[in-house]
């Protein structure tokens, strides 16, 4: 995604690159390199003061210090690319402190701490948004786009690009990965469904929308039959109840994003069927592609430009994502990250999340065990720990601390 970025950069008018930290300066170079720049239009720097007048001089600063970049007084904006919950989670925090607007192309801090983020920004006077192209932020747009309409929002979502297997490990996609120029770890994380119950529960803190059920229906309805599955019972669908989050494994889906709206009145009944929307009652907007990371500098040029968020959670969170061991865990065991051996990925209410004591997935990176717990079992505050020493584990008990007082009030 990174390397993305920084090859489209180099081809938007009004937008530049002015830094780069990356702790491996040779993947760096490499995407540099590909960008079109030579070796003299970068320079690599150590200290603030030095990336300031490598990017007066017109070059790209590079450094492996992301507080090098987030203090440079020329950056107007940064864009949060790990996918780490904690190091998303330093480097918005360290942005905002030096008055930079954050773009987080980093779902999996976003449904950890996003509110909290959003309310640091806030205080600092920037900008926190999500990422454009992503299918977070493409499903958001087309919610707000039925909302605008007056549509009734009964499902929306993605359609699932990899295969599904919950128990996928990194060792069985190493080939895989390499033919699609991908680290294995990240292709499980697709693959095992952890990344589409983040983008959902990224989507429901952002919306309002609910998962039907823990997990979610992922049925394999193809675009044509979305509106026809993903809607109630009572309008001959799957879902108990409308204004949910749901994705679907069906053919020509994926890599696009979808709306099942319901209108209000008969005649709109009527257009939308004209139309050739759908048969009706229920009708999908469908937008067939995502651009990932060729669209998240637009993200950062309505930040600066426009001072406005593409996608940012709302004040109270309604769904989340828990942690879901892969196999048996003995106590003792510290654990991976996401996409590795030990967990995936569910999406569940907030309200779910809580009763069952669940640990929220991005702060199972380095927790530790503390009782045996079977594969398919959840990771809960009873049978795991999470790393007290990371700053994202620290503000999430405060959350959490914050609506246990908010809900006894």
């Amino acid at each position: 995604m990174g390397t993305d970025i920084v090859v489209q950069l180099s081809l938007m008018p009004g937008i530049r690159l002015g830094a780069l930290s990356e702790i491996r300066s040779d993947v760096a170079v490499e995407a540099l390199l590909m960008s079109g720049l030579d070796r003299s239009g970068f320079a690599e720097v150590g200290t603030i003061e030095a990336a300031d007048r490598a990017i007066e001089a017109g070059k790209v600063a590079l450094t492996g210090d992301y507080k090098v970049l987030c203090g440079s007084g020329r950056v107007d904006v940064v864009i949060d690319a790990t996918g780490n919950p904690n190091i998303g989670t330093l480097i918005a925090l360290e942005a905002m402190k030096n008055g930079k607007h954050v773009v987080l192309l980093n779902v999996e801090a976003d449904i950890t701490i996003g509110r909290y983020l959003k309310q640091e920004a806030r205080k600092a006077g920037v900008i926190f948004t999500g990422a454009a192209g992503d299918e977070p932020a493409a499903t958001v747009e087309l919610i707000g786009f039925a909302q605008a309409l007056g549509f009734d929002i009964v499902a929306a979502g993605k359609g699932k690009n990899n295969a599904l297997k919950f128990d996928a490990v990194p060792s069985e996609y190493e080939e895989e990965a390499q033919r699609r120029n991908m680290n294995a770890r990240m292709l499980v994380e697709f693959v095992d469904g952890s990344k589409t119950m983040i983008e959902m529960t990224a989507v429901a803190n952002a919306t309002g929308l609910v998962p039907d059920v823990a997990g979610m229906h992922g049925p394999a309805a193809v675009p044509a039959d979305l509106a026809q599955v993903l809607c109630t019972k009572a309008d001959g669908g799957i879902l108990e109840k409308a204004g949910v989050v749901d994705y679907s494994i069906g053919k020509g889906v994926a890599p696009g994003v979808f709306c099942v709206v319901k209108p209000r009145h008969p005649r709109i009944f009527e257009r939308m069927t004209d139309l050739k929307v759908g048969p009706g009652p229920c009708y999908s907007l469908f937008r067939p592609y995502h651009l990932t990371s060729l669209e998240v500098p637009l993200s950062a040029a309505r930040a600066v430009l426009n001072r406005s968020p593409d996608m940012e959670p709302i004040d109270r969170p309604v769904g989340e994502c828990a942690a879901v061991a892969k196999k048996d865990l003995a106590p003792g065991a510290v654990l991976g990250k996401i996409g590795e051996y030990d967990y995936r990925g569910l999406a569940t209410t907030w309200a779910e999340g809580r009763s069952s004591r669940s640990v929220p997935l991005g702060l199972a990176e380095k927790a530790k065990v503390l009782k045996p717990i079977r594969a398919g079992e959840r990771l809960t505050y009873d049978n795991c720990q999470p790393d007290d020493s990371l700053i994202v584990t620290q503000i999430r008990r405060r959350l959490d601390q914050a609506d246990a007082v908010f809900v006894a009030a």
